[in-house]
């Protein structure tokens, strides 16, 4: 009964969260180019932070010369499994998080002192705790997969046509940040023999530059 409240206090205050949201604009890719600090939101589940693990060079290389940070979940000691050469760890406390189990107010204000400019979330399941972090740093690009949250968590949703394949929905969500980045969408889009593959890709792309286009950076 108490975990019930629990999560519907956290549904409450998320609510109330989303309601507040800003929707600023962003230029794709000039934002992505000019990166110097970006929060990684890292899952809980064992399985997925190993394989998310191979990515981080990619990742690392994807901003490069950015401050890669990552945010494990409250309470998960990640220093075991992640390298902390070329990367900040951070691992919030119990008493860091509000009842419900959201980010408390003083680690909302520790976070956004950081001022990151990209904010990446590499859950597969929802977190309530993720998603209270998306909804209280509105100035920052908010990278998520598509069909997950959706707006106003992420501002730039890469959608991929693995739904359970870990390995394949990162390699996915990097490749199409790569493409975006380098401006490489449109002629990906305009070539007929684009490699097997590449076709979710190239719609989620399509999406992002139309944002681009129109200086906004919700997708629809």
């Amino acid at each position: 009964m108490m975990a019930g409240l629990k999560k519907f206090v956290a549904r409450t205050q998320l609510n109330r969260l989303r309601k507040q949201m800003p929707s600023p604009t962003f230029q794709y890719p000039d934002v992505l180019l000019n990166t110097r600090k970006i929060l990684i939101c890292l899952p809980g589940e064992l399985r997925e932070l190993t394989t998310i693990k191979q990515f981080l060079p990619e990742i690392r290389d994807l901003f490069k010369p950015a401050t890669v940070t990552l945010l494990s979940m409250p309470g998960l000691q990640i220093a075991d499994i992640f390298p902390r050469k070329g990367f900040n760890i951070l691992t919030p406390s119990a008493d860091q998080l509000t009842w419900a189990g959201l980010a408390g107010k003083s680690y909302i204000q520790f976070l956004r002192d950081y001022k990151f400019e990209v904010v990446m979330d590499l859950n597969l399941v929802a977190s309530d705790f993720t998603s209270s972090i998306l909804l209280s740093l509105p100035e920052a690009v908010r990278i998520g997969r598509g069909n997950h949250l959706g707006r106003p968590y992420y501002n730039l949703e890469i959608k991929t046509k693995y739904l359970r394949d870990e390995r394949n929905i990162y390699r996915s969500l990097i490749e199409t940040l790569r493409h975006l980045r380098d401006g490489q969408m449109q002629e990906e889009q305009e070539s007929p023999e684009s490699p097997e593959g590449h076709g979710e890709q190239a719609v989620a792309l399509d999406d992002a530059f139309a944002d681009r286009r129109n200086g906004v950076s919700e997708e629809t």
